[in-house]
């Protein structure tokens, strides 16, 4: 393990959201599937404040929020949906609790990064607080203070877990580019200069270590992966979906290279998160389609072998800098699927490492 990736060789983990609405199963599958990477599941089909920026709602106690028709907005005092948000996120660490009891290692918590939070929560008045910068800053701040009394919380319940924190960021490159859109939807706010988004993610991951937390990095499932910001940002990892075209074309591969050459692991989306619709013909044979879907793992690992190959690492390291995941999230899957997901992912990542070619 380099000192900057937090997992061993051969790792597989999941993205964030499972399907369901049963925390203490979804924990326990968790851990079965993914023991080297565990993370804290998200169940958004509980519904409201169960989501990704419900988690983020719950945590952060001094800028309040409600749930309004529009989404997310800041509040002058909690109200009901933001309880709700802690009450769920409450029965998740419960659950942590008692199904992990006694783990040590690493721990994946997942939580909205400050610019995909920035662009989706609105102020008090309906502008997303992107518009403001100062607003967007204290939310920021605000982040931080609500994850270091989560990681807190959870090293309470498991002493000795080693906290890792991925920062799900789906909207930066929207930010970077200046198409994030107002409430009306007729107009894009203005694009954040790369300088003041890279020193904001910084600050972030300053307070996420100082709070805890022994790595951070991001994840970004949209195909302009902003990887040589997180770069910058001094980000442990970074995630992304490897089978994306753009991506599997090539298109990356700069600052991938640039990331593995300064430390930085890699959590590769490569197993779909939904299943693929059956082809057509006997039901039998849709059946055996559909079974061989999760079953090849040389079909798997084969973009993320491309990647490597085209980079020129040796191929002995694949498998130290690389865990394996499914694209996304894995809320819209049948059950059984994603926990079929979470079993491929963590056979490709023993196939890296036991035949990286």
């Amino acid at each position: 393990m380099s000192p900057s990736i937090p997992w061993p060789a051969g790792t597989a983990t999941g993205v964030g959201s499972l399907p369901g609405t049963d925390p203490l199963a979804a924990v326990r599958s968790v851990f079965d599937e993914t023991p080297d990477l565990p993370y804290l599941p998200e169940l958004p089909g509980r519904g409201a404040g169960a989501d990704m920026i419900g988690r983020a709602a719950a945590i952060i106690t001094e800028l309040p929020m409600d749930l309004q028709p529009s989404g997310w907005r800041l509040v002058s005092r909690p109200g009901l949906d933001v309880r709700r948000a802690r009450d769920l996120l409450e029965r998740d660490l419960d659950a942590l609790g008692d199904a992990a009891a006694g783990y040590t290692g690493p721990i994946k918590l997942a939580l909205p990064g400050p610019w995909t939070l920035a662009g989706t929560v609105e102020l008090t008045r309906g502008h997303k607080a992107l518009s403001d910068p100062g607003a967007a800053r204290d939310l920021a701040e605000a982040l931080v203070d609500g994850a270091r009394a989560h990681l807190a919380d959870v090293v309470h319940r498991l002493p000795g877990a080693r906290p890792v924190v991925q920062l799900d960021e789906p909207v930066l490159p929207a930010v970077l580019a200046g198409t994030v859109r107002t409430p009306s939807g007729f107009s894009t706010l203005p694009a954040v200069e790369e300088g003041v988004v890279t020193d904001r993610l910084a600050l972030v991951g300053k307070g996420l270590t100082g709070a805890g937390a022994v790595a951070f990095g991001f994840h970004c499932c949209a195909g302009a992966v902003p990887l040589g910001v997180f770069r910058a940002a001094g980000a442990d990892f970074a995630g992304f979906d490897v089978t994306l075209p753009a991506i599997a074309r090539g298109g990356l591969d700069d600052p991938v290279g640039e990331a593995v050459e300064a430390g930085m692991g890699l959590i590769l989306g490569a197993v779909p998160a939904l299943p693929t619709p059956p082809p057509p013909g006997p039901s039998d044979q849709r059946k055996r389609s559909g079974g061989a879907e999760l079953s090849d793992v040389s079909r798997t690992v084969s973009p993320i072998r491309a990647m490597w190959r085209r980079l020129g690492f040796a191929p002995g390291r694949l498998g130290e800098v690389v865990a394996v995941s499914p694209t996304c999230g894995l809320a819209g899957a049948p059950e059984s699927y994603a926990r079929a997901a979470l079993r491929l992912a963590r056979r490709a990542g023993q196939v890296l490492v036991e035949a990286p070619e």
